[in-house]
């Protein structure tokens, strides 16, 4: 998994390509039983925590499909020709079960395709392939996102743990570039601190731009016809604070991932 040193990836939002993005997950729901005395009730919120990655992307031209979890169970593609609508996926805090066990599959014992072994096809066959980091991405809190047993594993530039890959850093630690790259020139040396991680080694043939406490952070690689990204942390609130977000490199780097992503 090379990759190829491209200097058509120096500057934000160059090229006149629209690179099509499908974003799959970013969303919770959070139930909360309240207990006065004797009494008690419930509420239940729903949030979503892709805004300010779409914000980006869509800033810089790029066409942006986000499907949060609960629409990505049953209206993620099944078919080659409805991935083919995308020139990239990005997966965010979206469980392998969200993908492999539709409601069709889990309540009325239908048979549907793997949509893991079908993401997998695609990116071999020339797509574009990012996993981005957080409680249920790589492998998750409790392993409960559970990638590395999946058909995904082998196209993706890291290698997992196989148990809990988060690292808390409540403290804050500081991303480092690791050498030169048309992708993160001219970006800041170090960028604002995060407040967590995903653990992971990156493969041989992989390329790493970033590390965070000396674990990489952003990865490049490619598969088949295809390429790939492994970014660790995540892209909102916790492990990415507001001062991360809201850094101007933010923006550029994710223009850049997904034009690399696209092949642009």
């Amino acid at each position: 998994m090379t990759t190829p040193d491209r200097s058509d990836l120096i500057g934000p939002g160059k090229g006149a390509h629209v690179t099509r993005v499908l974003l799959a997950g970013e969303s919770w729901t959070t139930t909360s039983i309240h207990v006065k005395g004797f009494d008690s009730f419930t509420t239940v919120e729903y949030a979503e925590g892709g805004g300010a990655l779409i914000d980006a992307l869509e800033r810089a031209g790029h066409e942006v499909t986000f499907m949060p979890n609960h629409v990505a169970a049953t209206g993620f593609p099944f078919t080659a020709a409805e991935l083919g609508a995308f020139d990239v996926v990005l997966l965010s805090d979206i469980g392998a079960n969200t993908l492999l066990v539709p409601p069709v599959v889990f309540s009325h014992g239908e048979t549907r395709p793997n949509r893991l072994e079908l993401l997998r096809d695609w990116v071999l066959g020339g797509g574009g392939l990012g996993m981005i980091g957080g409680y249920l991405s790589f492998q998750g809190i409790e392993a409960k996102a559970n990638y590395r047993p999946s058909p995904l594993a082998s196209v993706l530039p890291v290698e997992m743990e196989p148990g809990d890959d988060r690292e808390e850093t409540p403290e804050g630690a500081q991303p480092e570039l690791r050498g030169a790259h048309p992708l993160t020139d001219g970006l800041d040396a170090t960028w604002p601190a995060l407040l967590g991680f995903q653990r992971v080694t990156a493969r041989p043939d992989a390329t790493v731009l970033a590390e965070v406490k000396g674990h990489p952070l952003l990865v490049l690689g490619t598969a088949g016809s295809g390429r790939t990204a492994a970014y660790t942390t995540d892209i909102g609130p916790h492990w990415a604070p507001a001062a991360f977000t809201g850094w101007a490199g933010f923006g550029t780097v994710w223009d850049r991932i997904v034009r690399y992503l696209a092949g642009d």
